[in-house]
């Protein structure tokens, strides 16, 4: 692994995890250097470089998916991982097979990797998928799987646009259900009408603990105020993108 990359603080789990930031990679410019999805505008022999490097530093192959901002969640195999597999159209992935990596990118929403009692899954939590539930789906698909209750369930945020930086509208708000002049702990007005700062690792927590998740950690990192470490699409529009994945170990 890149000293620079992030790792969930998981040290007696069954389970391991990462998410890459900008550096360790081969890409130029905009790009530099660690991005990971091509056809946006990147060298694709940089990106595919990239890849093999990731696949490399965890020892299993990630599985992608074609992510819509939604709450679908998938239950990956083996199967998943061969060259040629179909790329599933989802937010969210869950295993309980060795070999295979659950796995998702972004550069600015919030990957948030589950670790359970045999079996792991990622989620990606921009606003829209986090209040159509993408992280409860998560949870509940998760112990579906595992067997186990969503009290045996770690969460781990990474990083994403920070509470300081998360400028939205009220339809964000409503969204959320909340109304334009209520209180809510998670967004703070600004001085400009109908304008917002919402703090998108509290949603999750606060997502999560009704999911009945207790164990819960990370989400302290601002991908938008750091822009030699992380990708940040609103802050930079053309941009890499960062990956975060968790497999089974053994």
């Amino acid at each position: 692994m890149h000293p620079d990359w992030l790792v969930p603080d998981w040290r007696d789990s069954a389970a391991a995890g990462v998410m890459t930031t900008r550096r360790g990679g081969r890409s130029a410019g905009a790009f530099e250097s660690m991005n990971l999805r091509e056809g946006l505008g990147d060298d694709d022999a940089a990106v595919r470089h990239n890849l093999a490097l990731l696949e490399r530093s965890m020892g299993v192959p990630p599985v992608w998916l074609e992510q819509v901002h939604g709450a679908r969640v998938v239950r990956l195999d083996a199967r998943d991982a061969a060259p040629g597999a179909p790329v599933h159209r989802a937010d969210a992935s869950v295993t309980t097979a060795h070999g295979v990596a659950c796995a998702v990118q972004v550069a600015d929403c919030l990957p948030v990797l589950f670790a359970a009692p045999g079996a792991v899954g990622a989620a990606h939590a921009g606003w829209r998928g986090l209040a159509a539930g993408v992280l409860e789906a998560t949870v509940q698909a998760l112990c579906e799987a595992a067997g186990c209750a969503p009290r045996d369930v770690r969460a781990w945020l990474g990083a994403c646009i920070g509470p300081g930086r998360f400028e939205v509208g009220r339809d964000v708000l409503e969204a959320f259900g909340v109304a334009a002049g209520g209180a809510s702990p998670h967004f703070r007005p600004r001085a400009a009408a109908g304008k917002w700062l919402a703090d998108l690792p509290a949603l999750a927590r606060e997502r999560l603990q009704r999911a009945g998740v207790t164990q819960a950690s990370g989400g302290g990192w601002c991908t938008v105020e750091d822009a030699s470490r992380f990708f940040s699409f609103r802050r930079d529009r053309v941009t890499g993108r960062m990956a975060a994945a968790v497999w089974r170990r053994g």
